[in-house]
């Protein structure tokens, strides 16, 4: 005889479909919606304190500046432009697909449930966490109606089981059959957040642009100084509004702890909706955005542009009008350049600080004492040489290419910087030319987007905090009234199952136990002489 064949010491392998089935089934269970949900939130933390291409290229760069190391491992990332990586948009891909999963099982189960009739009373009701009994002398068929009548004004649902030959018979009857249903809305609600978002990403765009007070800004693509537009969203799609900043107005708390700090700013725009338009009037202020139709103006940060003429070595004027400087602190000490291809015989450029109110210590060298324009100064290094227009490669207005550029030296060897006042003018060495400071004008960064799915999105948040409130307030529960005869007289017992933590199910079984009392009471009234019987985990007397 042969010897038994050993059992297997590993369970078969899955066949393809078996562990397609039990992947989707992972993929839709709670557990798995609720860590998706976990990792999007976690995964968002980065695009909070990593700077964001499509927010602020600006910052973007500055910080690569600082970081030349720790560059090429972000960008390979994506972590600045989180929100378009492939990891970001899988965990939400996912997310979704998890969340529908989960929703269309449960939608079935509750809908089944919804249908089904209330549970048949238990055999032993005083085994109930609350229940009543007493006696009454009505027909048990009184009895039962009186129940049904109770537990519907109770807005329970009922259902009658009545005995044999009118002896008795019991209601079952249960309520809170929303809060399931809240449940599903927060569920859904989550899924239409993510579709808001979803549209908005696609069809929506957001970009960025610096305004000097007194110019204008009109929506078209080379307007913007950047923009990040949705996979689905084509330059026409800009809607034709235009607009002027006229001025620019800044508060800042001149004494105590927080001296330097904003306590206002906002800026005069007058705007058209479209070309022919009447022209109109608007306050822009954080938090207070202008509204347009196809999209939304924002006020987003503010700085100084100082005005400059420069002469070259000819005595020509090569370049006059304000330039953007960029804030580096609190104190405003703005970096900024300026680029003068049309001088002669040599192209200049400056590099260096605007700073508000003009200090100096030998530790730090210029600095500025507080960021309101009080006594400003231009610190400027000046270049002479090719700037790199010509090249044809995209250049920052923001930088200085300096392979081609040398600086202007001292007698000594040593750089030969600037420090202008206002109204000053300064001479370059060797008859290169001069600079005089005119002026300070103001400029504000502004945010102009649009999503389309942010109505979407709300109306998501709205039905999430509805189904919320419906399931930690909604409570389910269940009742039952059983009739019988006994010696005569009609034995009434009413208990309560309540099916969430929380709640006072006492106080709702003696509620039903008064309101049943009373319409029992109504139809005939029972025996003063009958002392009542009740049974439960809280005895109740009359």
């Amino acid at each position: 005889m042969t010897a038994p064949a050993a059992p297997p010491s590993s369970p078969p392998a899955l066949t393809p479909v078996e562990l397609g089935r039990w992947a989707w089934r992972q993929l839709t269970s709670m557990r798995t919606a609720l860590i998706l949900l976990f990792l999007l939130a976690l995964a968002a933390v980065p695009g909070s304190i990593v700077p964001q291409r499509d927010i602020d290229a600006i910052a973007v760069g500055r910080w690569q500046d600082s970081h030349p190391e720790l560059t090429p491992v972000y960008e390979k990332l994506g972590l600045f432009s989180v929100y378009d990586s492939v990891w970001f948009s899988s965990i939400y891909i996912l997310l979704m697909i998890s969340l529908v999963g989960c929703i269309l099982p449960r939608t079935r189960v509750y809908w089944r449930g919804m249908r089904a009739r209330p549970p048949k009373a238990p055999r032993n009701l005083g085994r109930l966490p609350e229940s009543r009994s007493f006696a009454v002398d009505v027909p048990p068929a009184s009895a039962l109606s009186a129940a049904r009548e109770a537990l519907r004004s109770r807005r329970y649902r009922v259902d009658v089981h009545e005995g044999d030959a009118g002896r008795g018979g019991s209601v079952a009857a249960e309520r809170g059959y929303l809060r399931e249903a809240g449940n599903l809305l927060f569920h859904v609600s989550l899924l239409v957040v993510l579709v808001g978002f979803a549209i908005g990403s696609l069809w929506g765009y957001k970009g960025g642009v610096i305004v000097v007070n007194g110019q204008g800004f009109s929506n078209s693509l080379s307007q913007y100084d950047d923009f990040a537009p949705g996979a689905l969203f084509g330059p026409d799609d800009l809607s034709p509004f235009e607009f002027t900043v006229d001025d620019f107005r800044v508060k800042f708390l001149e004494s105590g702890e927080q001296a330097g700090m904003p306590t206002e700013f906002s800026a005069d725009l007058t705007y058209t909706e479209r070309p022919g338009a009447p022209e109109k009037k608007y306050d822009l202020a954080v938090n207070h955005p202008l509204s347009l139709d196809g999209g939304s103006v924002f006020l987003v940060g503010h700085g100084y542009a100082p005005r400059v003429t420069v002469r070259d070595g000819e005595g020509n004027v090569a370049y006059q009008g304000p330039s953007i400087f960029l804030p580096q602190d609190s104190s405003f000490a703005s970096f900024g350049v300026i680029k003068v291809p049309d001088a002669l015989p040599e192209q200049l450029g400056f590099e260096g600080l605007f700073l508000p109110t003009y200090g100096f210590s030998m530790e730090r060298g210029p600095y500025s004492r507080f960021p309101d324009a009080l006594d400003p100064v231009l610190s400027l290094l000046p270049y002479r040489g090719d700037l790199g227009l010509d090249t044809g490669e995209p250049q920052s207005v923001y930088e200085l290419d300096k392979d081609k550029l040398d600086v202007f030296e001292k007698d000594t060897g040593a750089d030969f910087r600037l420090d202008i006042a206002l109204g000053q003018t300064k001479q370059l060495p060797n008859g290169a030319g001069s600079i005089t400071f005119d002026g300070v004008d103001r400029w504000v960064k502004l945010q102009v987007s649009d999503s389309p799915g942010k109505r979407i999105a709300l109306g998501g948040v709205l039905l999430a905090i509805t189904g919320l409130l419906g399931s930690l307030f909604i409570r389910p529960r269940r009742a039952w009234v059983r009739v019988r005869e006994e010696d005569g007289r009609t034995v009434v017992e009413l208990a309560g199952l309540d099916r969430s933590a929380g709640g006072d199910l006492g106080d709702e079984v003696d509620e039903l136990e008064r309101r049943l009392r009373e319409r029992l009471a109504a139809g005939a009234l029972p025996d003063p002489d009958a002392s009542p019987v009740t049974t439960g985990t809280n005895p109740r007397k009359e």
